[in-house]
């Protein structure tokens, strides 16, 4: 196979989710002693698509040395390093292929992205706009700057606006309108989302993601009657999709059938054994049918650790890295709302990768939790549940953020379906709101977001304090009891995949 012929069957690969075997056909491509530029650019892409970021940039970097008058390359450089939250130089390297005459929306779009997590909001949303005026129709663009314009703002209507321009640009109307509906729930005005849904699954029948999205809406509202008609014409559009299987089984759940969505879910885990999403649902499931795979999933006193962190090196105590840690992430908080696509509510969250920050408390945290996480996966050990048997006992940082939440503040239960382990480590707790008595801001575990018949409450509760990081599952469902204390409450979350 000659290398364009390589190139193209290795995007193939990637865009029907085999990353690796898509790695193992253009590792030979960039090995050569003088591998050419789409070479290198081939396997860096292969390399991000199997989650190895940093082993992309080592190709994209060496794309810069061979190639550097290539625009194209510097465009390569400036995404991978936003990926790895170095947005500062990614930044730079955006400017540099604009200045070799590269001006493609795509550029301006890993601009905006760069130049947001910076904190330069103002340019973010004027690159935003560049790259729409260059492909006005682009709805995951749009939805990028209708999230960036609410979490600045929060002006529903002035979201809205992005959106609606989009579509007028000749947009796609599927994710244009999910984006909505996102926009109103995250705005609080669920029944609006619901309408929205109901209308656009009239208006473009057999839209499997529109009606997914109604299904789920209805259910958040406890209209099951509603979810279950949703649910049934998805299920006549493709009854054999994971998503449509796993939506059934969870009306189930609310319809008192718990034995039967748990025959649904194990049989999407014998053909995708690994889906984080599904083993979250089968451990609901077996919770409600009294199935001892619960235990085996949720057995919180093994699986789920609270580990007080050492003082790292460079601070005379752990509370003044404390201080100095909450100092810089307070400087990432600017927006006044919650991102519209993410859990929490009534606070902010930072959207690039924290790990790739340069800021010293920072990074002094990633090099701090190496040991509390490598003792976690020492205290799981091996064995042949879905969390034993991926365990290597190394580990990679997948994604982090901050989130800082207001008083009222609170985290839907949700799980992390790209994670293997997730955590939750505590900068600043709202300390008289955890001394109350129903646990105001406690971190919990078990309840899920769905109405359940019979109704499902936590299971496990887990007292924050300031430098706790707790570790847990990904699949597990997890929530912050909301506070009412006139307190704030500031944290750092990661998931980490096995190296």
């Amino acid at each position: 196979m000659n290398e364009t012929a390589a190139i193209d069957r290795a995007e193939a690969l990637m865009a029907q989710g085999k990353a690796e075997e898509a790695l193992a056909l253009t590792a030979g491509l960039a090995a050569g002693a003088t591998p050419s530029h789409m070479a290198l650019a081939a396997h860096a892409g292969a390399l991000k698509a199997a989650g190895h970021r940093e082993e992309a940039l080592a190709f994209d970097l060496q794309a810069i040395e061979r190639f550097g008058s290539s625009p194209i390359a510097w465009h390569n450089l400036a995404a991978t390093l936003g990926d790895l939250g170095r947005g500062r130089e990614a930044v730079k390297a955006c400017e540099k292929a604009f200045s070799l005459g590269l001006d493609a929306p795509e550029t301006w779009n890993v601009y905006a992205r760069a130049l947001q997590a910076s904190g330069d909001h103002n340019r973010a949303e004027y690159a935003y706009r560049q790259s729409l005026m260059r492909v006005g129709g682009a709805p995951a663009v749009a939805s990028e700057l209708a999230n960036l314009v609410w979490m600045r703002r929060g002006d529903v209507a002035a979201a809205n606006a992005v959106l609606d321009q989009a579509f007028h640009a000749g947009g796609s109307p599927t994710p244009l309108l999910l984006a909505k509906a996102t926009l109103y729930e995250a705005a609080g005005d669920l029944p609006r989302a619901a309408a929205l849904l109901e209308a656009a699954s009239r208006q473009i029948p057999g839209d499997l993601p529109l009606l997914l999205a109604a299904a789920q809406t209805a259910l958040r509202l406890e209209r099951v009657d509603e979810a279950e008609r949703y649910v049934l014409l998805a299920h006549g559009v493709d009854p054999n999709a994971r998503s449509v299987v796993q939506c059934a089984a969870i009306v189930d759940l609310a319809r008192d059938r718990a034995d039967a969505a748990l025959a649904k879910l194990r049989g999407e885990l014998a053909v995708h054994p690994e889906d984080q999403s599904l083993w979250g649902w089968a451990a609901t499931a077996a919770r409600a049918a009294g199935d001892p795979l619960y235990g085996e999933l949720c057995d919180y006193d093994a699986m789920v650790g609270a580990y007080d962190l050492e003082t790292p090196e460079g601070w005379p105590s752990l509370d003044a890295f404390l201080a100095d840690l909450g100092k810089s992430l307070k400087e990432l908080h600017h927006y006044e709302q919650h991102p519209s696509h993410q859990s929490l509510r009534h606070g902010s969250q930072t959207l690039h990768l924290l790990s790739g920050s340069d800021e010293p408390a920072i990074k002094a945290f990633f090099r701090a939790i190496d040991a509390p996480i490598r003792q976690h996966m020492a205290r799981l050990g091996r064995g042949d549940d879905p969390l034993r048997r991926r365990n290597t006992f190394d580990y990679r940082i997948q994604g982090a953020w901050s989130v800082r939440l207001r008083p009222g503040g609170f985290h839907r239960d949700h799980f992390h379906p790209e994670g293997w382990l997730s955590s939750a480590f505590y900068v600043e707790t709202p300390d008289a709101a955890l001394e109350t008595e129903d646990r105001q801001g406690w971190i919990r575990f078990g309840k899920p977001p769905f109405v359940i018949d019979p109704p499902m409450p936590a299971a496990h509760f887990v007292k924050p304090k300031p430098g706790r990081l707790v570790l847990f599952p990904s699949y597990m469902w997890h929530g912050t009891v909301p506070f009412t204390t006139d307190e704030s409450r500031m944290t750092i979350a990661f998931d980490a995949v096995p190296k």
